[in-house]
């Protein structure tokens, strides 16, 4: 088979070929249009997903300035935004993308989305307000869940975390938010759960390992779990429940957690030297 673009060139080709005078008939103008929109959309696709953040920005940022009215352009520029850290800046363009005719409910998602990346909570949830009940998405109900948690509405929260888990077959984050929230709630055997559950579907998730032995030393649980782990996370983790040792007033044995992570650490662990030499300076 041959390839799409060989075959437009071909197209292009036999246009010319066929063509006498000065000008390029309609032919050749439809095969050179359709050329250069697959080009375009090819380069788009990979500064969206595998350029630089930063070029990226600077790339749709021309493009629209080039084309103030391609909403397309709009909505990529906004993604960009989000994928160089710029949420605020992200806001601004996605707010032009849904007030558009062009708007649909996934891009109000995603403002919403960039609305709380910003800490605009109440925005966001306005603007997910917005959003029929009938569209249903595992983002839609992630971004609720994170809402309804702001508000302190646990009941409803957790539904929504039931909803947006059952919605996607990598539900690793939405499990260690859920599990977070548990834990600011003071339900830690909760937390324990469902940081184990997430590291079932992604065991490299430093963040659920760390939260996982938070939600264990806020029980004094002052073991490790059975987790796959490096040495340097082993270290750093000890570190953790050594830390959560002292919050629970278990001084002696935060003291002898943080001599362990020192004892553990393949190169010189600055955090827990520092800490030990402060409780012994105590």
């Amino acid at each position: 088979m041959r390839h799409p673009v060989l075959t437009a060139l071909c197209l292009v080709g036999t246009a010319l070929l066929s063509g006498c005078g000065g000008g390029r008939d309609a032919e050749v103008d439809r095969a050179l249009k359709s050329l250069s929109a697959a080009d375009e959309s090819n380069l788009n696709e990979i500064m969206l997903t595998v350029g630089a953040p930063d070029e990226a920005v600077a790339y749709f940022r021309g493009a629209v300035e080039k084309a103030p009215d391609r909403i397309d352009l709009k909505r990529s520029l906004a993604k960009s935004l989000v994928r160089a850290q710029r949420p605020a800046e992200a806001a601004t363009v996605w707010s032009q993308v849904v007030n558009s005719h062009e708007g649909t409910n996934a891009d109000r998602v995603a403002f919403a989305d960039t609305l709380i990346r910003s800490n605009d909570w109440s925005r966001a949830e306005a603007e997910l307000s917005r959003i029929p009940p009938t569209y249903e998405t595992f983002e839609r109900y992630r971004l609720e869940a994170m809402v309804a948690d702001s508000k302190k509405q646990w009941t409803k929260a957790d539904s929504f975390y039931e909803t947006a888990t059952g919605m996607t077959t990598q539900p690793a984050g939405v499990l260690n938010n859920w599990g977070f929230s548990k834990l600011s709630r003071g339900d830690a055997a909760a937390a324990e759960r469902l940081f184990y559950e997430a590291l079932t579907y992604d065991p490299t998730s430093f963040t659920a390992k760390n939260n996982l032995v938070l939600a264990r030393g806020a029980q004094r649980k002052y073991d490790l779990p059975v987790i796959q782990m490096t040495q340097t996370e082993r270290a750093q983790l000890i570190y953790t429940l050594a830390l959560a040792a002292i919050k629970k007033g278990d001084v002696t044995v935060g003291k002898g957690l943080l001599q362990s992570a020192i004892d553990t650490h393949p190169q010189y662990f600055e955090a827990a030297v520092r800490s030990l030499e402060a409780l012994d300076a105590g």
